[in-house]
């Protein structure tokens, strides 16, 4: 997952009035002009050609969006597998469909051209399924974005015929998605403090308006990291100790030696908790990668969900580092 960089190619199929003239298209691909057909040395994506009587930028790139994958051959695995054409095109498309410009009509549009025309190919299916995965619900991409990849879950229902076994699957993860959403009541759990007190989250005492919950894995490597820069973090330390903001960290795994071996590492003034693994267990909330940050209000409300540290702090006010 590194190619992040959106080709000027793209703006210019719909901010211009006609087709990128042959001399563009000859530079953007570093090939020499010698005045006869040009050799293709290296595959390029195969964008649609928009239409000369679309002259707005906005219809050039409805159309471009909504005809994205149209010259794009499914079937030939060797595009398929080649990274430089199908993930830079596909970052490309994300990157347009996420601008917070496109109308919700030309997304679900565009993903429903993609998503109908890769599913009957195999190889296709897999690649585009799992990119669809990698930058958009990982929330380590650059690319993350829970919306758009719910609009995705929900085109492939509707492209999936009903009796496809596949379609579990999908309508699971979507369930999973909506869960504690940015303006929903967080759903409550139990947890038990270490010295074996049952407590719950709706009970929880939150100082400050503010609730960080921390779900995290001590036998994590990120967590480590994550903890260690939280624990260092001297303007965090002080909010929590001038009651700006409550941090309650729940552990979710079953080792509850190595969750007990681990306290001692944990921040002072932060409420240190284990689920005795119901969360996991029930799907109360998406853990899709450890650990995973809430930031709540005090009736327990969802102000960021699955957010990374910095947006977390920036939200909270706290010194920038």
């Amino acid at each position: 997952m590194n190619r992040y960089v959106l080709y000027l190619g793209v703006a210019l199929l719909f901010s211009s009035c006609g087709n990128i003239p042959q001399q563009e298209k000859t530079e953007a691909t570093g090939s020499e002009s010698v005045g006869h057909p040009q050799v293709e040395t290296e595959a390029s994506f195969p964008f649609p050609e928009i239409p000369a009587m679309l002259t707005q930028p906005e219809e050039r790139k409805a159309y471009l969006l909504e005809h994205y994958w149209d010259r794009f051959n499914f079937g030939d695995t060797t595009l398929v597998n080649n990274r430089e054409v199908t993930e830079q095109g596909f970052v490309n498309q994300i990157s347009l469909l996420a601008d917070g410009a496109t109308p919700e009509k030309v997304i679900r549009e565009s993903l429903k051209n993609w998503c109908s025309r890769f599913m009957p190919e195999a190889q296709a299916r897999q690649v585009m399924m799992q990119l669809a995965d990698d930058y958009l619900y990982n929330p380590n991409s650059p690319f993350y974005n829970e919306g758009l990849y719910g609009v995705y879950l929900e085109t492939m229902l509707e492209v999936l015929p009903e009796e496809d076994a596949r379609r579990s699957s999908f309508d699971f993860k979507l369930r999973l998605l909506q869960r504690n959403k940015v303006g929903d009541k967080a759903i409550d759990f139990s947890y038990y403090l270490p010295d074996g007190q049952k407590k719950s989250l709706a009970a929880t005492s939150v100082r400050g308006n503010r609730l960080l919950l921390v779900f995290y894995d001590p036998e994590c490597e990120s967590c480590h990291e994550v903890l260690r820069e939280m624990t260092a973090d001297a303007s965090l330390a002080g909010a929590v100790k001038a009651g700006r903001v409550t941090v309650l960290a729940v552990y979710t795994e079953g080792n509850q030696e190595a969750w007990r071996k681990g306290l001692a590492d944990m921040p002072e003034g932060w409420i240190i908790g284990t689920d005795r693994q119901k969360v996991k267990e029930e799907t109360l909330y998406d853990l899709k990668a450890m650990p995973s940050l809430y930031l709540l209000d005090g009736q327990k409300r969802v102000l960021l969900k699955d957010a990374p540290l910095g947006q977390i702090r920036e939200v909270l006010g706290l010194a920038v580092k």
